[in-house]
């Protein structure tokens, strides 16, 4: 194991810590009565007397030694507080072994330590503890990045590189502290989400991740082994087939917050592993989807934000209902100028050619218009906008259009550029499904891998029937990135997938390489 002069000299401390019977990993309970923001908002002349006895805890982001007095900030899962800590205070008797030595020279920053006392107001007008004990409850072996913070807690050298962000989390939410609010917003979001749904009667289930069929989308998926069954088997790439077996069975209105894996690219919106949220409801279709995402997404913001309005770098997004509406005919014919209402696939490609579009030759007719859409049409859609009314070569679960031939009713929501959902009046005739899944199947044969298989159980449970209904699943990831102001997908995952560290511990032939 490869040390820095910084890690050794902790690891000192360490020894020295124990040697003078400290015991610096005690046991682990510790009575917290406050914490640090709820004393900074709370503490005034008048209520004083409710924080004349304080216990919390928290980890050191700061040591300013006076002497005889020092200046320690912690940090706890809320905030920043400052502690006034006097030798007299924190060692009354004779033996002062304890602060000169322990406090002073072998705690560091990075340190978690449990504090008692009670609040004052430094004659700097600041809202601080005065210590009157202070006990160590975790030595730090590794030493955080330095940030500066000035008194109104202004951050100058804040850590960017995303590199050292995301992977290493737990130290980024330490220093940045601002990382907190965007996870604490993003379970704010799904709370509210999961609050308006059960509140109109929807029932939260749960459906198997590893399926032996990938269904319900068209992406390349994930392939394991089960060993005592002797079978492949894909992480799943979608739970639709499975959440509309249950509206056969006689449910309603179901839904799933699900983890959904794709074996695709990486990039600042494209993450392998993923949450999205699906929901299906029975006599429902996709007018009335949007009617009732619209009122979702204006509750959600407000409950993220306290506003409908939501910032994104420069842009502000709106997510007051109701939303446009456009087809996706008429996207393409406003953004390029080719009405291809009604082309095949050789005159699609030739526009694809003449719009400088790289496709594949393996993509069928729905391939090529989802890339002239995705390419010249998406950038354009800042604001909430339902883009309606897809070809059918493009939506293999969706139900024909009842008035417009060729088309189905399908709306995919276009926020920032990206699309953040795609609900569908859902395709309940075995016959035409099937005939759907074959030609999907065609399209595997022409080395489309990200089409569909055929599931024959779900043909079997459509073949019982399954009453109109209408789905839609939202990319939580998108959504949590759109109302709180962040540039990239990793922003708003705790953990997101990179490539592993070539520096590993006990590696030495890899810490020679680096």
């Amino acid at each position: 194991m490869n040390l820095s002069e910084q890690e050794i000299i902790r690891r000192q401390k360490l020894d020295e810590i124990r040697k003078l019977g400290i015991d610096p990993y005690p046991a682990p309970s510790f009575a917290v009565t406050h914490y640090s923001t709820d004393i900074k908002e709370a503490y005034t002349e008048e209520t004083k007397e409710q924080f004349a006895s304080i216990s919390m805890a928290g980890r050191i982001m700061s040591l300013n030694d006076k002497g005889k007095v020092l200046f320690i900030k912690i940090q706890d899962s809320k905030g920043i507080i400052q502690l006034y800590v006097r030798r007299d205070d924190i060692v009354p008797g004779e033996d002062k072994t304890f602060f000169d030595k322990v406090i002073k020279h072998l705690i560091d920053l990075g340190d978690i330590i449990g504090v008692t006392g009670f609040a004052f107001i430094t004659k700097t007008g600041e809202t601080s503890i005065h210590a009157q004990s202070i006990t160590l409850l975790n030595k730090s072996l590794k030493p955080l990045p330095v940030v500066k913070r000035d008194e109104a807690g202004n951050v100058f050298d804040a850590v960017t590189d995303p590199e050292f962000r995301y992977r290493q989390r737990y130290a980024d939410l330490i220093i940045n502290t601002q990382v907190r609010d965007t996870f604490v917003k993003r379970t704010r979001m799904i709370n509210s989400i999961r609050e308006f749904l059960n509140s109109q009667g929807a029932l939260e289930v749960e459906t198997p991740v590893l399926q032996s069929i990938p269904g319900g989308a068209t992406a390349r998926p994930f392939i394991t082994h089960h060993n005592a069954l002797d079978i492949p088997l894909y992480l799943r790439i979608a739970n639709e087939l499975y959440l509309k077996r249950l509206i056969v069975g006689g449910f309603d209105w179901v839904y799933e917050f699900s983890r959904d894996f794709r074996n695709e690219g990486m990039d600042r919106t494209h993450n392998p592993e993923f949450t999205i949220l699906e929901f299906y409801v029975a006599y429902k279709d996709y007018y009335w989807m949007m009617e009732t995402t619209e009122q979702m997404l204006e509750k959600t913001a407000i409950a993220v934000n306290g506003t409908t309005d939501a910032q994104m770098g420069e842009k502000t997004i709106h997510f007051k209902a109701p939303f446009a509406r456009v087809s996706i005919y008429d996207a393409i014919k406003e953004h390029t100028g080719f009405d291809i209402n009604g082309m095949d696939e050789v005159a699609l490609r030739d526009v694809c050619k003449k719009l400088h579009i790289d496709v594949a030759p393996n993509l069928g007719k729905g391939k090529l218009i989802d890339a002239i859409f995705g390419e010249k049409c998406e950038p354009h859609y800042i604001q909430p906008t339902f883009i309606i009314d897809y070809p059918i070569e493009m939506s293999p679960l969706t139900k024909k259009h009842r008035t417009k031939e060729g088309l189905v009713e399908r709306f995919e929501l276009m926020v920032n550029g990206k699309e953040v959902a795609n609900a569908y009046s859902e395709l309940n005739d075995p016959i035409d499904q099937r005939e759907r899944f074959e030609d999907q199947v065609k399209l595997m044969e022409r080395g489309d891998d990200e089409a569909m298989f055929i599931d024959h159980d779900f043909l079997r449970a459509l073949e019982y029937g399954m009453p109109p209904t209408a789905g839609i699943g939202i990319g939580i990831d998108r959504l949590a990135m759109m109302l709180t102001n962040s540039q990239s997908i990793q922003d708003v995952l705790f953990f997101p997938q990179m490539r592993p560290e070539k520096l590993q511990e006990g590696h030495a032939e890899a810490a020679k390489e680096n």
